[in-house]
């Protein structure tokens, strides 16, 4: 049976890295491709990285109901789009969603049966390091990220399993372990 996979956490948690292992290592699992306003980083490609939307045609798509989530972050839209979602699991694919704390509410409330993963640091702190050496947002976006991120830990409690992420092989084969208990594969990966 497919399944929705709701990764969420605060920025610089290290989502984008645990999901790209978890995808090497889980087969017939895809990441669902997200919908932006914000401007695209060096070298993210549109209909890759992101969809890359105008904040016009982003305010439409939210007046269609093309969006299964929606949530401004750091002052940008962004979306799930609920066709994307639907089409994969219609083909017999589990979809993973890369999304921030409100988005994943939102999908929880649409979706109950979704499986939802909180991705947590070892201690705040390590946040404000990780995004400086992240290198892509300037000092005013890392603190602005930093401030959602306070938020966000403290809505943990909500998710039904929580991945801390302070050694990336350790969190990355707890990861697996979560998503193959739920799609009831077998716990030693073919690899």
């Amino acid at each position: 049976m497919s399944k929705v996979f709701v990764i969420t956490g605060p920025s610089g948690v290290g989502k984008g890295t645990l999901i790209s292992k978890l995808l090497e290592r889980v087969p017939d699992l895809e990441l669902s491709v997200s919908a932006t306003t914000r401007q695209p980083r060096e070298g993210e490609v549109n209909g890759r990285d992101y969809h890359f939307l105008t904040a016009e045609e982003f305010d439409e798509r939210i007046e269609q109901g093309d969006f299964l989530e929606f949530a401004t972050y750091s002052g940008n839209l962004y979306g799930t789009m609920r066709t994307e979602v639907e089409r994969r699991l219609s083909e017999g694919h589990s979809v993973v969603l890369e999304i921030e704390v409100q988005g994943a509410r939102q999908v929880r409330a649409a979706m109950r049966e979704s499986v939802q993963v909180f991705i947590a640091p070892p201690a705040p702190g390590v946040l404000r390091q990780r995004l400086n050496a992240r290198g892509t947002d300037a000092p005013h976006a890392i603190d602005a990220r930093l401030e959602v991120a306070a938020q966000e830990l403290a809505a943990q409690d909500e998710f039904a399993y929580r991945v801390v992420n302070d050694d990336l092989a350790q969190a990355a084969d707890e990861l697996e372990r979560i998503v193959r208990v739920e799609l009831g594969l077998p716990l030693d990966s073919p690899q």
